[in-house]
Formats: structure tokens, C-alpha cells, sequence
């Protein structure tokens, strides 16, 4: 019998359910080849109503492979918010290089919602307007795609002080997700520091140090824009239980910041000591990203960032081995106003290198704390099993687990790791559970009325669902403001206003 490392048994019973891999990767087109679904389906008459919830990549690439692939089935997608597309829209930092791609991931899943077998019913909160098991009496089929809708706590005194927040709030809040946009961060104080060392703590480190005429004509939200206008930080330190060898941002996301214009990075080459021999056996891209590191802790200052300005009024640094404690309060007690860390050294080798605490400390005096340590799904209905220990759903290949015709894709289905491409291709791994499970017979076989069922429950409840022609009308007044000022679009973030645009006269 094969062996197995020490993570597959520490895993619950149903992930180790999960068969090896067959050796038959999806083909570009998303389908395992030879299963020939388009030719079985296009002979049968059923027309399958199919539920998908969640509107960012995973519900949208799981509504697009269902019905590439079965040209009779329908599918509604259920979002929360009055607009779509999830982390697509609230979760890419506007001045990042990769906004045309976004454009570009926007238009194909517009193209999805577009089709007459495809309809978008935003403003619907699965769980409190309609529940799972009533969407699952009026669907043959429900798939979960809600993503993961909240943060890991940092769980040490003074987390619960003005002045901290997370960084997904903090990502939400420039971004205009509604539901973020009370935050009202003060941004007064000289000095951040971002817990986590991933590629979101480097978006918001690099939000919080762009000069702010840089942002004005990027989809950054009028109100943010105008908070960073006034910001008093001058530097912001980026902290990490581990060291240079186990940051989690790429190196795309690190040369934007040492190329930030007006800044200048601080390193500690201390840290680098004996990297330089390590990094050999490191696999290619991490060790593209350690010498970038490496050369950045040892160069001159001046040198690095801002273009070669030696005069720079702005600083990010890394600070490696340390863990936070504790988060110091101002002398009323009220306000953030510095963090304690416990500095850290490292055991073993490989994956399952692990950071201890040394038993010193250090105070590193700051006025604004972002904890940037992973986001976390929530469970969104009882009668759904949910893993709180890994924050997912328990499925096998986006089965949830005894639950027949329930299903799972994206965040929710394995945990909030992996680009839009990972999630492009998870997605369509569920969808051909599905269509697997409808071509043998294991879904209902009779005809279920779908929406029909759940509107008439939504109009008794006040509910009122926007579609995606609603969504239209809203896009084109967010491109209509934004012109003025010769933005791409000033992003609606009060849902009432939305819901008056929609609706005028009431």
C-alpha cells in the first residue's frame, strides 16, 4: 500500500474520501475527454433547473461549463449583492496591471449571464430570504459558489481596538463593497503595520503608499480616494511569522513595490544570512523571488524603488520571525497605538517548516494594524455540513458530502488558495460531477419548476431580485460618473441608491 504523509491522515474522514487522480486532465475546453456530454444530452427532452450561488469566478465558471455542456439545462445565479461578480469587482486593487484582465474575465462571464438559459437574481441572501433546502425542493440541482466571506482572526488582546481592522474589509473598503463602506479608517498616524505576508497585504501596503493623484483615474471609490488624500502614513511595516523563504506574495506583486514611485524598501539583511546557498534547491519561481529579495535587502540605499530618487518620503519594509502578541493601546485605552511581536525562529525543513517563539519580544510602536492572515468561508444554512476546522464544505469532487444534488465549487469547496485560473478550473471539475450525476440517473428525473417556485416564495417574503439587465442599467451609470473625472466608472456603493436608480419615482 502506498504510503502517505502525515497532512492526508490529519485530515477529516470525508477529505480523504477523494479518489487519486484518474490521469485524465480536464482538455482546454473544460471537458474530460471522450465523455461526449453535448451529443448525450442534446437527445434528451429534460430540461434540468439548475441553482448556483455566488456570483463571483467559481458560481460564474460553474453556470458557464454547465451549460457548454448540456445545451437544455437553465441555470439561475443567486447573489447577495445588487451587483455581480464577486472578487472580480471588490477584490482586485485598482491600480493593479492586471485590470484588463479583469475587463476581460467581466465580459466572458456577461457573456454567461447574457444567455436566455442563464439568469442573474441579485439582492437574494441565501439563508435569510430563501433557504438551501427550499432551493433544493424547486432545483434539481443547487451548486454552492459563495466564496468566503469573512477573515481569520488574529485571536490576541486588543484585536477588538479602534484602529485595527482586516485587510479584506480594508480591500473592500477602496473597492466599494457596500457592506464596507462604514470602516472610516484613520489614516492619521505616521506608521501601519500589516500582519501577513501575502499578496493582499502587499496590495494594501502599496494602496496606503501610492501617491494618491496615481489612483485618480482608477475605479479606487471617490470617498476612499479622499481619505488617502489625507493620510498621514509614512511607512508601513509588512510582518511575517516566517522568513524570507516563505512569503506568500509572487513576484509580480513585490517588484510593484520596489518600483513604487516616492518610496523606499527596508530590509534587514541580517535575515538573508545563508539564503544564498539555499536557494539553489528551491524550485525556479521561489528562487527568482528570494534573489529579488536578497538584492533588494543589499543594495544601497537610494538605489532601490522611487526610480532612483534618493529622496523619498515614504518607507515599507519586511519584517521577518516575528508573531504578534498583542496589540497595545493608547493611553486611554481606546485606540491602536503600537504592537507587541514574538520573535520566532524556525523548525524543520521543507513544507512543514514551522515558526516557535523564542520567548523575546519586541514593540513596534504604529497607530493602524491590518490583519492580513487568509480570509474564511462562513456557513451560510444548518442544513448544510460545514467544516469550521477547515472553513469549507465537506464534498468529494464538489459532492457535498450525503447530500445528493447539493454541490460546491471555488473557496467554499477547498479554501481560499489559488488565482482566478485555479478557480476557473475547480469550477468545471463540479460542474462534470453534475453532469455526471444527471447522465446516471442520481439527480430527479422528473421536471422541477426552478425559479417560478422561489419567486412567488421571494414576493411573499418582500423580496424584490435584480436581474441582469438591472445590473446594466447601474454599470452604465457607474461608466456615466466616472467620465467626468476620466475614471472607468465611479462604483454605486449605497444598495438604497441602486435600488432608487432602479426604480425612480419611489
Amino acid at each position: 500500500m502506498a504510503l502517505r504523509c502525515w497532512r492526508w491522515w490529519h485530515r477529516p474522514a470525508w477529505a480523504r474520501m477523494r479518489p487519486p487522480p484518474a490521469g485524465r486532465p480536464l482538455s482546454r475546453n473544460g471537458e474530460l475527454p471522450g465523455l461526449g456530454f453535448c451529443r448525450l444530452f442534446s437527445t434528451q427532452k429534460l430540461t434540468p433547473q439548475i441553482c448556483v450561488v455566488g456570483s463571483g469566478p467559481a458560481g460564474f465558471y460553474t453556470a458557464q461549463h454547465l451549460l457548454k455542456h448540456h445545451p437544455q439545462a437553465h441555470v439561475d445565479i443567486y447573489e447577495k449583492q445588487l451587483v455581480p461578480f464577486g472578487l472580480v469587482r471588490f477584490g482586485v486593487a485598482p491600480d493593479h496591471p492586471e485590470v484588463k484582465a479583469r475587463q476581460n474575465v467581466i465580459h466572458t462571464f456577461t457573456q454567461t449571464a447574457r444567455s436566455d438559459r442563464c439568469a442573474f437574481r441579485g439582492h437574494v441572501v441565501v439563508g435569510r430570504d430563501v433557504s438551501v433546502p427550499e432551493l433544493r425542493e424547486a432545483y434539481h440541482a443547487v451548486v454552492l459558489s459563495y466564496g468566503a466571506e469573512d477573515h481569520q482572526a488574529l485571536r490576541i488582546p486588543g484585536e477588538e481596538l479602534s484602529g485595527v481592522f482586516s485587510a479584506r474589509a480594508f480591500v473592500g473598503w477602496y473597492n466599494g463593497l457596500p457592506e464596507n463602506q462604514e470602516l472610516a479608517p484613520d489614516l492619521s498616524c505616521d506608521t501601519a503595520v500589516i500582519l501577513g505576508q501575502g499578496n493582499v497585504a502587499l496590495d494594501v501596503a502599496r494602496i496606503l503608499l501610492t501617491p494618491p493623484e496615481h489612483l485618480e483615474k482608477t475605479d479606487i471609490t471617490e470617498a476612499a480616494l479622499g481619505v488617502l488624500r489625507q493620510s498621514q502614513v509614512k511607512t508601513v511595516w509588512i510582518v511575517g511569522r516566517r522568513g524570507p523563504l516563505q512569503v506568500a506574495f509572487t513576484i509580480k506583486e513585490l517588484r510593484e513595490m520596489i518600483q513604487l514611485p516616492g518610496t523606499r524598501s527596508v530590509l534587514d539583511p541580517a535575515d538573508f544570512l545563508g539564503i544564498q546557498d539555499r536557494i539553489k534547491e528551491v524550485p525556479r519561481p521561489r528562487r527568482r523571488l528570494t534573489e529579488l529579495l536578497l538584492r533588494t535587502a543589499t543594495e544601497k540605499p537610494g538605489l532601490v524603488g522611487a526610480a532612483c530618487q534618493p529622496l523619498t518620503s515614504r518607507t515599507w519594509g519586511l519584517r521577518f520571525f516575528r508573531s504578534p502578541q498583542q496589540v497595545l493601546p493608547s493611553p486611554d485605552g481606546q485606540r491602536a497605538a503600537g504592537i507587541r511581536l514574538a520573535v520566532t525562529r524556525l523548525e524543520g525543513v521543507g513544507e512543514a517548516t514551522q515558526a516557535v517563539t523564542t520567548g523575546d519580544t519586541e514593540d513596534l510602536p504604529c497607530g493602524l494594524v491590518l490583519s492580513s492572515i487568509g480570509y474564511k468561508s462562513r456557513p451560510i444554512d444548518p442544513s448544510v455540513p460545514f467544516d469550521p476546522i477547515l472553513g469549507v464544505i465537506p464534498n468529494v469532487e464538489g459532492r457535498v458530502v450525503d447530500m445528493p444534488g447539493l454541490y460546491c465549487s471555488g473557496w467554499v469547496k477547498r479554501g481560499p488558495t489559488g488565482v482566478i485560473a485555479t478557480t476557473m478550473n475547480d469550477s468545471f471539475l463540479t460542474g462534470q460531477s453534475l453532469l455526471q450525476d444527471l447522465q446516471a440517473g442520481r439527480l430527479p428525473s422528473g421536471p422541477r419548476p426552478g425559479y417560478a417556485a422561489i419567486e412567488a416564495l421571494l414576493s411573499s417574503r418582500g423580496v424584490r431580485p435584480v436581474s441582469f439587465s438591472d445590473w446594466e442599467k447601474l454599470d452604465a451609470e457607474e461608466v456615466s460618473r466616472g467620465q467626468g473625472a476620466g475614471k472607468p466608472r465611479e462604483k454605486l456603493v449605497d444598495p438604497q441608491e441602486m435600488l432608487r436608480l432602479l426604480a425612480p419615482g419611489t
